[in-house]
Order: structure tokens, then C-alpha cells, then sequence
């Protein structure tokens, strides 16, 4: 089995959140909640639209998932990006990239807890060695006290996106995950809107702007969040959590590419001391090949005589045909139990066994 292929989706995904650095400084002088809002509103009608092409069942969310919900949409859609615009007045940008891309570590320690499964000490080494080599790519810079807390405040809110999805992932899946937690961001964002800004400001935006803005909405939220939130069904957030590295370097390379020179050389160390981390934490040991299916938390029931040993084991990748009977399982007919003898169907005795003689 191929251990790295539930990972592409989700480094796909960091690229694209990497994409969104460039993207972005277009957008530094347009009105932040409205240019935001106007943004998820659009994924949200793109994720309808492309769950109805995929004929993906969505469903209502139920008592305390809207909670989970609710804290996806504030924290990681609404208040990072408060503590971002907030904390770049306070500290350079490079104190806020290093504060975000130390994630990795918070999602090893409280992902796999979350996941009913203690932490990996090889999955929380390769955490501190993906942030090392982020702080390489990233550099210091200098911060105020205020800028250090509006950094804490973003890693948070950038931990709580993934860690506050896994209760949730197991019944809505990365579709219904996605598109509840974006239409809920868009709705705070429109009251912010309606408070502290002027609407109409959208209409100074130019065709540079809004095409900044369709492409934070398609690539970077809907497509994105489809990508990022399988990859954390698939093999849990901990595990998942180190791709974050790769957003840092695919912000670095493309902004060289789009006219930012060429990195010197602690960015290239950097890159090599990343992806050394991410070889040490999403390689699978030999052991643990042989294991297939979803996280415990996702799953439903822990496997008999499982040990710690298994906290990062790989996970099998569904077919896209099947994602709704993994995702929602409770559709699926209850399995047999063990040990007890097959029915007997009408016409006579159960398939495979001889009939008494005479």
C-alpha cells in the first residue's frame, strides 16, 4: 500500500494556502471583513454546486456540532484573520509566518488526544524539526508585546481549524465539514460588515483585486478545505499537521517566481531542513504497514490490543465512490457478529452446509 498517497491531498492543499501569501498583498488596503465575507460567500455556492455535480449527501448539522462548527467558522476563518491584520501592526510579518507555522507541534500533542490515541514521539520530533526549518524559510523579526500575543492568538486560531473538525468529520465528512464551517464564516463576516465597515467600499475594487479575491475563494477555500480536511479523515490531525510546513515554502517559492528574487541561502536550508522533517514523521514504520482505516475518533470503536505504538499508522485512502458509505457510516447495515451460526434461509439449510441424510 502506497503510505503516502492519503497525504497528497493534503499538501496539495498547503500549497494553495501558500499561494494565498502573494495573493493577498493586493488585498492590504481593501476593507477586511468585506472583501473576506465576499470571499467565503462565493466558496460557499461553489461547494453547493460542486456536491450536487458529485451527488455528495450533506447533512443538517445536530446539537453540539454546530458548536464545532460555529468554532471552526470563529477561529480559524474570522479570527485568524483578525490576528494576522491586527498582529502585522505590531511585529513584522515574518514573527506572525513562524508563529503560524509552528502548528505542527500543537497538532501532534492535542490531535492524536482528541483522536482517543496517545501522541508519537516520532510525529511530535518531526513537528519540532518542520518548524525548525519554517523558522529558517520564514526569519525573525521584531515584535512588540502585542505582537506576540496577536502571534499566539493566530497559531491558536490556526490549530483550532483542524483540531476543532475532528469530532465533526466522522458524520459530515470533508464536504459537509467544508461548506458548514464556510456559509457560517461568511454570516459572522457579514455582521462584522455591517458594524465596522462600509459595503459599499467593494464597489472602489478593481479587476486585480477581484480576481485576488475569486482566487482565495475557489483554489484557497473551497478547494483547499475539500483537500486539507480528507487528509485529516484519512490519517488524523497529527500526522496531517506537519504538511503545514509546506505552506511556508510553497509561499517562499512563489513569490520568487512572481518577481521576489532568489531566496538566500537560510531559505534553502530551510527547505532542506522541512522536508528531512516531514520524510521523518510521515514515513510509516514497517510495522504498522499493515493497518488500514480511519482514525479511532473517525472510526467509531478501537481496534482490540491496539498499543500506542500505532498513534501515527497509516490509513487507506477510500475510493471517491465510496466516501459516503466510510464518512457516513451510519448508513451502513450493522456487521454480523462473530461466532454465531449463519441463518437458515426458508428453502432450506444455511449455504455451505450438507443436509442431514435420512
Amino acid at each position: 500500500m502506497n503510505t503516502f498517497a492519503p497525504l497528497a491531498p493534503g499538501a496539495l492543499g498547503m500549497v494553495l494556502v501558500g499561494s494565498s501569501v502573494t495573493v493577498s498583498r493586493s488585498l492590504v488596503h481593501a476593507p477586511l471583513f468585506a472583501t473576506q465575507c465576499v470571499r467565503y460567500a462565493a466558496a460557499t455556492l461553489l461547494l453547493l454546486a460542486l456536491a450536487r455535480a458529485a451527488r455528495v449527501p450533506l447533512l443538517r448539522p445536530r446539537g453540539r456540532e454546530w458548536l464545532w462548527l460555529a468554532g471552526i467558522a470563529a477561529t480559524g476563518l474570522v479570527l485568524f484573520n483578525v490576528a494576522v491584520v491586527r498582529g502585522v501592526a505590531h511585529a513584522e510579518p515574518a514573527v506572525i509566518a513562524v508563529a503560524v507555522a509552528s502548528a505542527p507541534v500543537l497538532l501532534g500533542v492535542l490531535g492524536p488526544l482528541l483522536e482517543g490515541r496517545r501522541p508519537s514521539r516520532r510525529i511530535l520530533a518531526a513537528a519540532v524539526v518542520v518548524v525548525a526549518g519554517a523558522v529558517l524559510v520564514e526569519g525573525t523579526g521584531r515584535t512588540d508585546a502585542a505582537g506576540v500575543a496577536w502571534a499566539a492568538l493566530a497559531l491558536a486560531c490556526e490549530a483550532a481549524f483542524t483540531l476543532l473538525a475532528v469530532p465533526v468529520l466522522r458524520r459530515h465528512g470533508p464536504w459537509g465539514v467544508s461548506l458548514h464551517a464556510v456559509w457560517l464564516g461568511a454570516v459572522m463576516l457579514a455582521a462584522l460588515t455591517l458594524l465596522t465597515e462600509h459595503p459599499a467600499a467593494l464597489l472602489t475594487l478593481g479587476p486585480a483585486r477581484w480576481a485576488a479575491v475569486g482566487h482565495l475563494a475557489v483554489m484557497v477555500t473551497a478547494v483547499a478545505f475539500l483537500l486539507w480536511y480528507r487528509t485529516v479523515a484519512a490519517v488524523g490531525a497529527g500526522r496531517a499537521g506537519l504538511l503545514t510546513g509546506v505552506a511556508p515554502l510553497a509561499a517562499a517559492a512563489i513569490g520568487a517566481l512572481s518577481g521576489g528574487g532568489i531566496p538566500g541561502p537560510p531559505v534553502w536550508l530551510g527547505l532542506v531542513v522541512v522536508v528531512a522533517g516531514l520524510a521523518l514523521g510521515l514515513r510509516a514504520p514497517r510495522r504498522e504497514t499493515a493497518r488500514s482505516g480511519p482514525p479511532r475518533a473517525l472510526e467509531g470503536s478501537r481496534p482490540c490490543g491496539s498499543q500506542s505504538a500505532d498513534a501515527d499508522a497509516p490509513v487507506q485512502q477510500p475510493p471517491v465512490q465510496q466516501l459516503d458509505a466510510v464518512l457516513l457510516p451510519h448508513r451502513q447495515p450493522p456487521a454480523p457478529r462473530p461466532g454465531l451460526p449463519g441463518r437458515r434461509g426458508a428453502a432450506g439449510p444455511a449455504a455451505g452446509r450438507r443436509s442431514p441424510g435420512p
